[in-house]
């Protein structure tokens, strides 16, 4: 790929581990951070804990398979991008990922510059058609979120809003869909330097609730937090 490192988190889930050790010390020359699993079970506890931009996911795995453990990303995230890998063309399995939005699915072995190739794609969308690239999100009743500068607006005036109140409406923001966990939230947002708690986390959504509109964050009764939007 080229000589710079891509600002996106990855995740490669395959269960044979000499392919998988290879592939992940490749793919750190490439990305920031780099997640590794030899199996769906624990690849979706990576997903849940880290959320993220790409996963490359081979179609056969114990316990669970490729699909299965995407299909279950996709019951609420359609944002992660995702690349299928199988050992042979097996067109029952490739039809039941057709609803899955994949990136795109390789043949293995797949040979370095195809997966360079297909790595760029991923990135690609990312870029086009994920809420990160975009320079706004148009919250409810005229109130505007700049992703770049990270401010909220309403009638392009700016709403005074502290680091930890920025910080936890981009993590609801970063998956629009997705419930954010009480833990996944305060290792957001208080990382592991401050201690966080769930009255203080209570306190920071009482007081972002009053400078957005209203029902803009849904609580879910011992699940967490996540964003509605128009």
């Amino acid at each position: 790929m080229d000589d710079i490192t891509y600002p996106y988190t990855i995740l490669f889930v395959e269960d044979e581990d000499m392919i998988r050790q290879n592939y992940v010390s490749y793919l750190k020359d490439y990305f920031q951070v780099v997640y590794e699993a030899q199996n769906a079970e624990d690849a979706f506890l990576i997903y849940k804990s880290k959320t993220p931009d790409i996963m490359i996911v081979d179609i056969h795995l114990p316990k669970m398979n490729g699909i299965e453990l995407v299909r279950r990303i996709r019951e609420k995230d359609y944002n992660t991008k995702v690349i299928m890998l199988t050992a042979f063309t097996d067109t029952k399995l490739l039809l039941d990922a057709t609803s899955l939005q994949l990136t795109k699915y390789l043949v293995k072995p797949i040979n370095r510059q195809e997966l360079k190739d297909t790595l760029r794609l991923a990135i690609n969308e990312i870029k086009s058609f994920t809420v990160t690239p975009n320079k706004n999100i148009a919250l409810n009743d005229e109130y505007i979120w700049d992703i770049e500068i990270k401010e909220l607006k309403y009638h392009n005036q700016i709403v005074e809003l502290t680091y930890k109140e920025k910080s936890f409406l981009e993590l609801l923001l970063s998956h629009k869909s997705r419930v954010f966990s009480h833990d996944e939230i305060l290792e957001a947002v208080w990382g592991y330097d401050e201690i966080g708690t769930i009255n203080s986390l209570k306190n920071l959504v009482k007081r972002l609730r009053k400078k957005l509109p209203e029902d803009t964050i849904v609580n879910l009764f011992n699940e967490g937090y996540k964003i509605k939007l128009q």
